[in-house]
This record gives structure tokens, C-alpha cells and sequence, in this order.
């Protein structure tokens, strides 16, 4: 694990551990310096103050710190901070915030597939069909026929019969093509609202100060 050293100087100690008047950057940005022999001599103890933005002085006070050890940043025009704009070459602070950055990634979101497969239905069809019936007709003796109507024996017992016949209705099937079934894709376009935290800063001023922003 990495080791980060900081100065004891104005450090509050609470049931929750240690709090220091530095950010976790600072922190975590600290010079390394060895350890091992147990103690930091001068060199280190400076390049430490100098990170941390403390002013170094190597007679010791009876604290044990570096006499004038102080967490207090200020520069030769008073500017106090820690800011990106750099608090110790301009006049001016950044104010930075936060910016969603959204876009687009793909990702399977399901399948699709052509399936298939038999049902049976019923079908009616009316189809016309034609049938033979017979039908008794009289027809009076003339001289035309009058001799075969007349041939055989007077009285007599006798029969005839004709041949009826109907249509009747025939099935019969045949597979034919119907249409083409075809699977494709298409794209289509979607609103999405996505939300999200950002962390803006805010400047606000302290004392006696006029307050012109928002005026040019």
C-alpha cells in the first residue's frame, strides 16, 4: 500500500478518525520520502511543507514542529487556496462544474425467427351436380305406330326400365405456393431521457464586496 505523510500541524482528532486541513488530492499527491530509518531530515521536511503549502523553518519550537509550521497558504499578495486557477499567480479562482457526456453503445436486446408450421381448416365449396330422373309420358296410337303398339299378345304382363344416372362431387387436392416469407431488420429512432448527478461550484464572496457579475 502506498504511504502519505502530512504535517500534524492543526490536525482534528474525532471518533471517526482524523481529519486534516488538506484535500485528498494533496494527500494523495505527497512527495515520498524514506521512511525506513525513522525519522525525515531537513530536505524531506521541507519538500513535504513546500507540498502542503506551509512555510518551513528548521529551528524546532517546542512542539516539536518546524518553529512558524502553519497550514495557513497565503501568499505575498494574501491570496489564500488551493485552487486549479492557481491561487499564487493570478487574483482570480476558477469556478469549474460538471458536463454530461452522453452517447450511444449497442447492445443484443433480443432475437427474432421464422417459424413454420401446419393447421387444418375446414373448407366448404358448393359445387352444381346432375342427376337423372325418370319421367312417365302418354302418347296416343296413330298410324305411325299403331303396329308396334299393337304387336304381342293382347293382354300381358310386362316391364321396362331405363338407366338413372348423377354427378357426384370429387375431391381432390393440390399443393401450390402462396406467397414468400421473408425475416429482416429495420432501424427505427427512440427518445431516451437519461438523468444523472453533476457537481457544479459556486463563488460567493465574503465582506464587503460589490457583486458584478452578470453586468457585462
Amino acid at each position: 500500500m502506498n504511504e502519505s505523510l502530512v504535517p500534524a500541524a492543526d490536525v482534528d482528532v474525532t471518533d471517526d478518525g482524523v481529519r486534516v486541513p488538506f484535500t485528498k488530492d494533496q494527500v494523495k499527491d505527497a512527495p515520498n520520502v524514506d521512511v525506513d530509518s525513522g525519522h525525515l531530515d531537513q530536505s524531506e521536511e521541507r519538500r513535504l511543507y513546500d507540498h502542503y503549502g506551509m512555510t518551513y523553518s528548521e529551528r524546532s519550537s517546542d512542539s516539536g514542529l518546524p518553529e512558524g509550521g502553519t497550514t495557513d497558504t497565503r501568499d505575498a499578495r494574501g491570496t489564500v487556496g488551493h485552487d486549479t486557477s492557481g491561487p499564487t499567480t493570478d487574483d482570480a479562482m476558477t469556478r469549474s462544474e460538471e458536463r454530461l457526456d452522453v452517447g450511444t453503445t449497442s447492445e443484443e436486446a433480443g432475437r427474432a425467427r421464422l417459424r413454420k408450421y401446419v393447421t387444418t381448416e375446414q373448407e366448404t365449396v358448393t359445387v352444381p351436380v346432375k342427376k337423372e330422373r325418370a319421367v312417365i309420358e302418354t302418347e296416343p296410337i296413330s298410324g305411325d305406330d299403331r303396329d308396334q303398339a299393337l304387336s304381342g299378345p293382347a293382354i300381358s304382363e310386362e316391364e321396362h326400365e331405363v338407366v338413372l344416372n348423377e354427378e357426384r362431387a370429387v375431391v381432390g387436392k393440390t399443393t401450390e405456393p402462396v406467397e414468400r416469407v421473408r425475416l429482416d431488420k429495420e432501424t427505427v429512432t427512440e427518445e431516451e431521457t437519461v438523468n444523472e448527478e453533476v457537481r457544479k461550484e459556486h463563488i460567493e464572496a465574503e465582506g464587503d464586496v460589490q457583486d458584478r457579475r452578470g453586468t457585462v
